[in-house]
């Protein structure tokens, strides 16, 4: 179980955000969530795993049937016909199906047997998403910046608008996501967000230094989804 951040802890991001929009006309937008996906595919995935391995068990011995549906029904039975045969085949496949979907409910093990990759796409896919309803376009000058990390995965994207994204890169932001993941590897989800914060709005002050007519136009918040 992921456990809420505290007052304090917002009270710490709020204060590092405010900070960092002081010296530039970027707006930042945090955000955390429990888990950016429930990978109910990835379950199905692996589920179907004992239930070929049900079919090819058949198929390799099939005279193994046979001694089963005989054990079900007592012994001393003439030759079962072969659509009996074939309902017991089904019956197996499906209850191994279903036990293995309900093991599969247990979220940690879901997550370990998810690839990296998968996980990946689906939490810059999750980020992009919000930061599509959170930040983009939300600011005059397209200077909106999404830092979002999903915690279950132990993944953080960072996400910019349109302006951000012309002056930099991929690897533009890599100190702010190595300052944050440092911190999250201790359960230290507060003090990561604040570190993170401070490295990206040093790349804003760079490139969109504070102007005179610059507001607020996005709350300074951290938001947990």
């Amino acid at each position: 179980m992921v456990k809420q951040l505290s007052d304090a802890d917002h009270d710490k991001v709020s204060t590092a955000i405010a900070a960092a929009e002081a010296n530039s006309d970027g707006e930042i937008v945090a955000v955390t969530t429990p888990i950016s996906d429930p990978y109910h595919d990835v379950a199905l995935h692996w589920a179907l795993i004992p239930l070929f391995a049900v079919l090819a068990w058949a198929a390799w011995r099939p005279t193994a049937l046979v001694w089963w549906y005989d054990f079900f029904l007592g012994g001393w039975q003439p030759d079962p016909p072969l659509g009996q045969l074939l309902t017991l085949l089904l019956v197996f496949a499906a209850l191994k199906f279903t036990v293995a979907l309900l093991i599969l409910r247990w979220m940690p093990l879901r997550l370990a047997l998810t690839p990296g990759a998968t996980k990946q796409r689906r939490v810059r896919r999750r980020a992009i998403a919000v930061f599509k309803a959170a930040a983009e376009r939300r600011t005059i000058g397209r200077t909106g910046i999404l830092i979002y990390l999903s915690m279950a995965e132990r993944r953080a994207e960072i996400v910019a608008d349109e302006a951000i994204a012309k002056v930099t890169d991929a690897g533009t932001w890599g100190d702010a996501m190595e300052a944050l993941l440092i911190e999250v590897k201790q359960d230290r989800v507060a003090e990561g967000m604040v570190a993170a914060i401070g490295e990206v709005g040093k790349v804003l002050a760079e490139h969109f230094p504070r102007s005179v007519t610059d507001t607020n136009e996005i709350p300074d918040k951290l938001i947990e989804l």
